[in-house]
C-alpha cells in the first residue's frame, strides 16, 4: 500500500510539472521570455502617505528589476520600506509616481478592481502568519484562489490537489489548520501561493514564526519550487542567512534600492 501511495504521489507531482511547464510556454507565446525578459521592472518608484498635514516619503524613487525564475531577496530594516515595495510589487498599493511593468503588463496605473484582477492571475503571497482561514480544510484554503480566478475549463479541486502534493501535505488535505504544525501550515501557503501558477511568488518572512528546523525545511521548499518550476521567488526578509540562500540580495534603505 505505501508503494502503491509514493507511485500515485510521484504520477501527481509529474503532471504537476508538466503543467507549469505549460504556463511558462504560454507566457513565451503571449510575448514574455522567460530567460530574457524582465518579469519585474519597477522604475524610480515614489510613494507619499499623507497624515494630515505631513507627508511620510516611504520610498524615494526605488528601482527593482527581476528576471524571470531569479530568486531575489529584498533585505532592508524596520522603517526602510520593504514593505511598501513589496505591497506594490505584490500588486497589493500603487505607487505616487514612478513605472511598473509586471509580466510586461503596467499596473502603475491601474484602478482597485483591475490592481486586484492582476494580483489574483500574476502573483502568490506567503506570509509570516500563514493567513489561513482556520475553519477550512488544507485543500479548501489552497482552493481559495482559484474561487476569485477567471480561469475556466480546469478541475479546481484537482489542481488544488496536485499543488498540494507538490509540497508534499497529499496525507493532510482534509486537515485544519489547527491540526498541523507551523511548518505544514506553511506548506499550505506555498501550496496556496503557486495554485494559480503565478508569475511571481512573494515570501514575506517566510520562516519568522517556525522553528529553525521548520524554517530550514520551508526554505528548502520554496528553492525547490523555483528549481523545478522555474517560479520567480522574491523573498523579503532582514535575516541575512535567508538572504544568502537566494541568487541576489536587493537592499532598501530610507526608501532606496541598491545592490
Amino acid at each position: 500500500m505505501e508503494g502503491f501511495s509514493s507511485l500515485v504521489a510521484a504520477v501527481a507531482a509529474d503532471r504537476l510539472q508538466v503543467v507549469f511547464q505549460l504556463a511558462v510556454d504560454r507566457r513565451k507565446v503571449e510575448g514574455t521570455s522567460v530567460t530574457n525578459n524582465w518579469v519585474v521592472k519597477a522604475d524610480q518608484i515614489t510613494k507619499v502617505y499623507r497624515l494630515g498635514q505631513i507627508e511620510v516619503h516611504a520610498l524615494r524613487g526605488a528601482s527593482i528589476h527581476i528576471k524571470s525564475g531569479e530568486v531575489v531577496a529584498i533585505v532592508g530594516p524596520s522603517g526602510s520600506g520593504k514593505s511598501t515595495m513589496m505591497n506594490i510589487l505584490g500588486a497589493l498599493d500603487r505607487p505616487t509616481s514612478g513605472a511598473y511593468l509586471l509580466d510586461g503588463e503596467e499596473v502603475s496605473k491601474l484602478d482597485d478592481e483591475q490592481l486586484a484582477d492582476v494580483r489574483n492571475r500574476k502573483v502568490g503571497f506567503v506570509f509570516q502568519t500563514f493567513n489561513l482561514l482556520p475553519r477550512a480544510t488544507a485543500l479548501a484554503n489552497v482552493e481559495l484562489p482559484l474561487r476569485y480566478s477567471r480561469q475556466n475549463g480546469f478541475d479546481h479541486r484537482q489542481r488544488a490537489l496536485d499543488a498540494l502534493v507538490a509540497v508534499d501535505l497529499e496525507d493532510r488535505i482534509r486537515h485544519r489548520p489547527n491540526e498541523m504544525s507551523g511548518g505544514q501550515q506553511q506548506r499550505v501557503a506555498i501550496a496556496r501561493a503557486i495554485v494559480n501558477r503565478p508569475s511571481i511568488v512573494m515570501a514575506d518572512e517566510p520562516t519568522g514564526n517556525l522553528d529553525t528546523k521548520s524554517g530550514e525545511e520551508v526554505m528548502k521548499l520554496l528553492l525547490k519550487m523555483n528549481k523545478e518550476m522555474g517560479t520567480t521567488l522574491i523573498i523579503i526578509t532582514h535575516d541575512a542567512e535567508i538572504a544568502g540562500q537566494c541568487q541576489r540580495i536587493i537592499h532598501i534603505r530610507d526608501g532606496i534600492t541598491q545592490e
